[in-house]
């Protein structure tokens, strides 16, 4: 018989038939370990509507999902059927991928544990027996590191445990791990000395300075940012220039701010509440020409375009139209 109803009859018979409850209990009955099976409430087992497969694997899309509830303790087990006509060499991990998509799935119904998800490939393809293997980890090509990797708990790098002195010593790393581990914890001038220290190995460039300094401006809590950041450009000759930018743009932006508190007490006092509008979108126009004005400076003295572009927040078009 030539002629096919359907472009893929092995698929088509297989979840027809599996698609049925009580089949389906069969086939668990037959080829589920039975210390799955004694997890398993079978009067709660219900198919799962739907595929989890990705959209450019809908072509081959032929698994099957059903859950039951675990006996005991709440908790569910989803049995995962793939069926399988031609060998696929890394099929095992296709099979990984959806048991986690059936996790994902989990805790997207408001579960806040994953669920046991028993996999199992049925295949009746042409060659026999099965030629692969159906170990997920035999698809490294070093599945013995692989084994190593994903069979205990992964490495944690939990900064705020680390003393400081050995943090110091951590090269490049350094900096940012000592400023992480003490941003939410510390007066960040505590960290003047130990920072001062760091840069002076001259292992980092202006642009990861200035990046730091302005997360220390952001996050930090250091009671005075611009004198902080002053007296680092002062010990720290290397990145004075960058340092001392950033200083000046804090100076003119507590300047600017400090205007608008006052004259937002004014208002608040009784003057008219109709001009404040007016009055902010001077300050915001002030606190442009403020930035432009740097940048115009850092520009003459030859920064570079990146560097100015993350003291300033200006883009590189803004940049161009002022060298013109």
């Amino acid at each position: 018989m030539s002629n096919k109803f359907t472009p893929t009859p092995h698929d088509a018979v297989f979840r027809q038939f599996l698609h049925d409850k009580a089949t389906a209990q069969d086939f668990f009955d037959i080829w589920l370990p039975d210390d799955i099976k004694a997890l398993c409430n079978w009067e709660t087992l219900k198919p799962e509507s739907g595929s989890f497969i990705d959209s450019d694997m809908k072509p081959y899309q032929s698994d099957i999902l059903y859950s039951v509830n675990a006996n005991g303790p709440d908790g569910y087990v989803y049995c995962l059927i793939e069926h399988q006509s031609t060998p696929d060499k890394l099929m095992a991990w296709r099979l990984m991928r959806y048991c986690m998509a059936a996790m994902q799935r989990h805790l997207e119904a408001g579960h806040d544990k994953l669920p046991l998800v028993f996999p199992v490939l049925f295949y009746c393809g042409e060659k026999s027996p099965h030629p692969y293997s159906t170990n997920w980890l035999d698809c490294f090509e070093r599945p013995y590191i692989a084994a190593k990797i994903y069979s205990q708990p992964f490495r944690l790098a939990d900064v705020t445990t680390l003393d400081d002195d050995a943090i110091m010593q951590h090269r490049r790393m350094a900096l940012l791990e000592l400023i992480q581990k003490h941003i939410r914890r510390r007066d960040m001038t505590e960290l003047l000395d130990s920072i001062v220290k760091l840069l002076s190995y001259n292992y980092y460039t202006d642009t990861q300075v200035v990046t730091m300094m302005n997360y220390l401006v952001q996050e930090g809590n250091a009671a005075s940012p611009r004198t902080f950041i002053t007296e680092i450009a002062r010990r720290a000759e290397r990145h004075e220039e960058a340092l001392m930018t950033i200083a000046e743009a804090l100076k003119l932006e507590g300047k600017l701010e400090g205007k608008l508190e006052g004259i937002q007490e004014g208002i608040q006092k009784g003057k008219l509440e109709g001009i404040q509008e007016g009055i902010q979108k001077g300050l915001e126009k002030g606190r442009r020409e403020g930035i432009i004005a740097v940048a115009k400076n850092m520009l003459d003295s030859g920064t570079s375009q990146t560097l100015i572009k993350q003291v300033t927040g200006l883009t590189d078009s803004e940049l161009n139209n002022l060298k013109s």
